[in-house]
């Protein structure tokens, strides 16, 4: 693969395509940081803005640590290239294309195999318990599909995981990984990275082997409804206001994401 044959900065369509770039290649680069990631594998797409026919996917074969805002290739629903050079890795594109065109709310879709939430993701049991603050908030907007079909090599797949999410944001994946879905980055990599957050936690408190702290159901009913009417600051999601942060840090360590 030749990188220096995909589009140039200079030619990315306009300032929402431009931005969503950079937003997106930013969470390539931020999953590499907080171990989300699996090397070459797994997907992290969104729809191009101010299209209804295609969606950003990298080129198979990218190290999410080399991915830049030039990166993406610009794939159609039925999988063809339509901006951009590379090899449109198949399940990918049957998890997330399918997904992008049936759901406004799938603008991004993230999918990882990442290995805290993997791991609960193989235990018999694969829920959120309700054992903390963090974990009621990502739980109220998690779904579970409960039996793994295999690979996903046919678009009938993401159109059956679109389905097993429903009215949620999150699912957790059996004996495989996780899906965030979200209208933006933001807001799906916020909840990538509180899922394994959860995860991570869940799975230290039930290795140690002591009794779990499980809260009553009237402080779960409180903070979910808590939750559901949770402020904003400055006008703008919780969400944004992560993800922004992240992307300073990148700013700092790694600018040349944007390019």
């Amino acid at each position: 693969m030749n990188v220096s044959t995909l589009p140039s900065k200079d030619t990315q369509g306009d300032a929402a395509q431009r931005q969503a770039r950079i937003d997106l290649a930013a969470a390539h680069r931020l999953a590499v940081k907080d171990g989300l990631h699996e090397g070459i594998f797994n997907h992290f797409t969104l729809a191009v803005p101010n299209t209804n026919d295609r969606y950003y996917q990298i080129p198979f074969g990218l190290h999410w640590s080399e991915v830049t805002a030039s990166s993406f290739m610009e794939v159609s629903y039925d999988g063809d290239v339509l901006a951009g050079e590379g090899e449109v890795e198949r399940s990918g594109y049957c998890i997330h294309a399918p997904m992008h065109r049936l759901s406004e709310a799938a603008a991004c879709v993230l999918h990882t195999h990442m290995p805290f939430a993997s791991a609960l993701a193989r235990l018999k049991d694969q829920r959120i318990l309700p054992i903390g603050q963090t974990e009621l908030g990502v739980a109220m907007q998690t779904a579970y599909d409960d039996e793994y079909t295999g690979p996903a090599f046919d678009p009938a797949e993401g159109e059956r995981l679109l389905g097993a999410i429903g009215d949620k944001s999150i699912l957790m994946m059996a004996n495989h990984g996780a899906v965030t879905i979200g209208r933006n980055v933001a807001e799906a990599y916020d909840r990538m990275y509180y899922l394994e957050r959860v995860a991570q936690v869940q799975l230290y408190a039930m290795w140690t082997g002591q009794p779990l702290h499980v809260l009553s159901q009237e402080v779960i009913d409180k903070s979910i409804a808590a939750f559901k009417k949770s402020p904003t600051y400055y006008g703008r999601p919780n969400a944004e206001h992560h993800f922004e942060a992240l992307k300073r840090m990148l700013d700092r360590e790694q600018p040349d994401y944007k390019d």
